[in-house]
């Protein structure tokens, strides 16, 4: 299925980029901007934006990493909250 018209991307060039990234670090995050990268391509207009994303949130392969799963929690739990700004900010 073509997802992205502008410049011919399939839901099969974005599965096989998660894939791919995905073997070749297991703890990447992957964005659509790192598909859009490893396809040799930039984003256009954004109009396939939400089929790019729903068809990146079917692969299996797109998971967080269990390592890096819960880092917002834990900075949350430890008081900075305020990304180290004065409070009078």
């Amino acid at each position: 299925m073509i997802v992205c018209h502008c410049l011919h991307i399939t839901d099969r060039d974005i599965h096989a980029a998660i894939d791919w990234m995905r073997a070749a670090d297991a703890h990447a995050i992957i964005t659509p901007g790192k598909i859009y990268h490893a396809l040799g391509k930039r984003a256009d207009c954004g109009g396939c934006m939400p089929l790019f994303l729903s068809t990146m949130r079917k692969n299996a392969n797109l998971e967080v990493p269990m390592e890096l799963r819960g880092l917002r929690e834990s900075a949350h739990l430890k008081g900075n909250m305020h990304e180290r700004r004065r409070k009078g900010n």
